[in-house]
């Protein structure tokens, strides 16, 4: 089974075997379960797991010739790339449809080098659920929500100073004159706010 097993993947192709998409996902655990039952159990043969293995294949590839032939058909199986942040700032409606917590979300920025929102452009969710950066060039990097977790957690709805303050819902970033026992963000209506910061990408 093993070597039935691995047979499969490598008619399946890289394709089959990088970072998985939803897709690609199911098909691997339905080889799973069909290579497992044979291994544990004597009385399951092995013949019908080859009939198995066989009928995933064929299943795989003429799915995938599919997706490869219509853009509707491949939305549907596979999904698209959603746009979570655009010039510095959450694209909240696309964000609310990903099941992907904030604190994740930070984490897989702060992987990729990002301390604040200002230093990004574009940052796409990916069909595989891997996360697409375009930067800004150092000279246009404007002030951010900053998602370091030792700045982040000490936000406020009250402004102690007049400074550059992002909104911690959404990430856009403004000037806030004066001291304010609270302030709300015009963009997403919420009222906590932290301290922006204009740090450049570290690289």
């Amino acid at each position: 089974m093993f070597l039935i097993a691995l047979t499969a993947l490598r008619i399946l192709g890289k394709r089959g075997v990088r970072q998985l998409s939803v897709f690609e996902l199911v098909v691997i655990i339905t080889l799973g379960s069909a290579a497992g039952d044979p291994m544990f159990y004597k009385d399951v043969g092995i013949i019908p797991a080859i009939g198995v293995f066989l009928m995933v294949v064929l299943w795989y590839l003429g799915i995938t010739y599919l997706v490869g032939k219509s853009k509707k058909f491949e939305r549907l199986i596979e999904g698209q790339p959603v746009c979570l942040i655009e010039k510095g700032v959450f694209a909240i409606d696309n964000f609310k449809k990903e099941t992907l917590a904030q604190d994740e979300f930070f984490a897989e920025l702060r992987v990729k080098g990002v301390s604040q929102l200002g230093q990004i452009e574009l940052a796409v969710i990916e069909t595989n659920g891997d996360i697409s950066i375009f930067f800004y060039e150092d000279k246009d990097v404007v002030p951010g929500l900053s998602i370091l977790p030792g700045v982040f957690q000490h936000h406020s709805t009250a402004i102690p100073e007049a400074g550059v303050y992002s909104c911690t819902f959404c990430g856009k970033t403004e000037t806030i004159a004066g001291r304010r026992d609270s302030h709300v963000c015009d963009r997403c209506k919420k009222n906590k706010w932290s301290l922006a910061s204009i740090r450049k990408r570290i690289t």
